[in-house]
């Protein structure tokens, strides 16, 4: 008898093993090339904002959860016109959500030229942008070098861009990240967060290229910056801004990747061993320097928006549409704007303690 024990034990043990090997991928919601996995049910937000490159429309599928494109960008030239104005045209016509059209300024000398109410240069500039947004459904101002002593002249310029803008037209200023107010901050957030619509939040490059490696957003850090924004701007005007990006650190190879990309040089480079950092994936080897990668995956993407979706974040966005696996997007869906709330505070009763009781109450307050 117990010989025949031992033997049908041995092969239910057989046969189990056989159905893991066979079926194993339906126990598994998904995976990334490192085989981490990622359960749970999609990300819930009101909106979800994607930047598409003008000549890299073809990365962008129509179909995915983004309620909102920032159609980038119509920059200022040497001379401080407006140039390069894409057309919406190119967004295919599937896509039934919003455009903004982008607006940049590299450099500081241009940025003071281009917004200080001394040069005439600003009052065309302002003409050119209200003209051009007229067949986009918003426009956002993305001047990453003003120069210090222009803060009041950049808000003024803003002022006078929200003034002119037709009425509908969703005003967005993209800032840099910020853990505290500081004195005399030029991207000062309440200020800002006063003359337009929507304040899109760029928070990553923690670490960049002339940087020590490091993750381009860490979970903490991400955390910080999320955690005082919700302090200082109203949650309806509130975007926060996530990498779905890769970059690399070593001798000749500082530069940014494609998710693809960072796949190609893992497989091309032996597939080192993947450790990650509070959920960051990342790997070194040598050729014959020594390379550090720093990427997002489905994985950390995930984690990092169930963070900003726990902590009541109701609008969230990305740089930039292309970089991402296509898998990630299952992980997303758009909700209406008081259901997103709704989540937020049964994420936050649940991590308090407080049961189901609160959650009740709070469906009460929102009907």
């Amino acid at each position: 008898m117990r010989a025949f024990l031992r033997e049908f034990i041995s092969l239910f043990k057989t046969a189990f093993l056989v159905l893991i090997l066979i079926f194993g991928s339906c126990f598994c919601f998904a995976t990334d090339i490192e085989g981490s996995e990622i359960k749970g049910e999609p990300c819930a937000f009101s909106e979800v904002w994607g930047y598409v490159m003008e000549g890299l429309e073809n990365e962008f599928d129509a179909k995915s959860p983004i309620t909102d494109v920032g159609y980038f960008s119509a920059t200022v030239n040497t001379y401080g016109e407006l140039v390069g104005v894409p057309k919406r045209s190119k967004i295919p016509s599937s896509y039934k959500g919003r455009v903004h059209l982008v607006t940049s300024c590299d450099g500081r000398s241009l940025s003071h030229f281009a917004i200080s109410p001394d040069f005439p240069l600003r009052e065309k500039l302002i003409s050119d942008l209200v003209r051009e947004a007229e067949g986009f459904d918003g426009l956002q101002i993305d001047y990453e070098y003003i120069p210090g002593r222009d803060a009041q002249n950049f808000l003024t310029f803003l002022e006078e861009i929200r003034k002119r803008l037709p009425r509908g037209k969703i005003f967005s200023v993209a800032v840099p990240a910020r853990m505290r107010t500081i004195s005399d901050d030029i991207y000062h957030y309440p200020k800002i967060a006063a003359l337009c619509d929507r304040v899109f939040i760029m928070a990553y490059d923690e670490h960049w290229s002339t940087s020590a490696p490091g993750s381009i957003a860490s979970m903490d850090w991400c955390k910080k910056i999320a955690s005082y924004a919700k302090t200082v701007i109203p949650a309806e005007k509130l975007v926060i801004g996530l990498p779905s990006y890769g970059r690399t650190w070593g001798r000749t190879w500082n530069r940014a990747f494609y998710h693809s990309g960072v796949k190609r040089i893992w497989r091309e480079n032996g597939k080192p061993e993947i450790k990650r950092t509070k959920g960051i994936p990342h790997f070194s080897f040598t050729v014959p320097v020594s390379v550090t990668c720093y990427y997002e995956d489905d994985y950390s993407l995930v984690e990092r928006c169930r963070m900003y979706e726990q902590m009541g974040i109701g609008k969230i966005g990305f740089w930039r549409v292309g970089f991402e696996e296509s898998s990630f997007w299952k992980w997303i869906k758009i909700v209406p704007e008081r259901k997103s709330l709704v989540r937020a505070i049964f994420h936050q009763t649940k991590r308090e303690g407080q049961g189901n009781f609160d959650f009740v109450l709070a469906l009460q307050t929102l009907r």
